[in-house]
């Protein structure tokens, strides 16, 4: 491993802000590539034979242009069905991101939890599998949003979301009596990553309070673990952001928090 290894964190979108920030907070030693997809954004409108033909040649630019000592899937949809070509593919270690189904259910009070993600996540039997291995007896309510990611990316991106917008779509997730604290959803998967970049307004919108989890901290301890013990300093300077659209950084300013501080070139 390089003294100041390089991370490449990678998203259809700016979801994987939201884990990059994580990371970062864990690693602040390391160099930052964070590539978003916007050519091919919303993953979750794609088969998933579109997104293997897609990614895997992709990954492999950018592993060629970059060389990163790991590599981040900040995405729940791409993990759940072209993380295994990837690491059947390329040498580099890869960190995936997947609902985080187990931790929900394990702290479910009410043991009613619901699963938040794009339709191409909850329909997948990997995230069956998942309720199936680790919900402990608890009611897991499984919500496609077709249109949540793509709101969370215009809101980012200063184009605004509309709070009735973001409403309708997280409403499925609120399951049970309204009026019986114990006896109504308590819990919320974020599955995916675009969707804590909304958490203020997902919890002022809610119709009663749940905890809302977010796998950020978990994929940035499993980062720090893979690389092994930090560098001696930090690399202050050390940010790039790649849009495969080539569209320009309009936003750097914007983006500089979830880098650490860092204005990405």
């Amino acid at each position: 491993m390089t003294i100041r290894p390089t991370i490449l964190v990678f998203d259809s979108g700016l979801g994987g802000l939201s884990v990059l920030r994580e990371v970062v907070r864990a690693r602040p030693d390391a160099h930052y590539v964070y590539v978003a997809d916007d050519a091919f954004f919303p993953y979750g409108h794609h088969t998933q034979e579109a997104l293997i033909a897609r990614v895997v040649p992709l990954m492999g630019d950018l592993i060629a242009a970059h060389r990163p000592d790991l590599i981040v899937i900040a995405c729940n949809t791409a993990s759940v069905q072209v993380l295994a070509p990837l690491r059947a593919a390329y040498s580099v270690p890869f960190v995936g991101t997947v609902p985080a189904i187990k931790p929900a259910c394990a702290q479910s009070k009410t043991r009613r939890v619901s699963v938040l993600g794009t339709k191409a996540t909850v329909q997948r039997e990997y995230t069956r599998a998942l309720i199936r291995d680790f919900a402990g007896g608890c009611e897991v309510t499984l919500v496609g949003a077709p249109e949540l990611a793509a709101l969370a990316e215009a809101a980012l991106s200063g184009a605004g979301a509309a709070d009735d917008a973001i409403a309708a779509e997280i409403a499925p997730c609120f399951v049970g009596d309204p009026a019986d604290p114990t006896d109504r959803t308590d819990t919320i998967v974020l599955a995916c990553t675009h969707f804590p970049l909304l958490l203020d307004r997902l919890t002022r919108l809610a119709p009663w309070p749940v905890a809302w989890i977010d796998p950020a901290p978990a994929i940035a301890r499993r980062v720090s673990d893979l690389l092994g013990p930090s560098g001696p300093t930090a690399d202050p300077a050390g940010a790039t952001m790649v849009f495969t659209s080539n569209r320009s950084h309009r936003l750097s300013e914007a983006f500089t928090p979830f880098f650490g501080g860092r204005v990405p070139a």
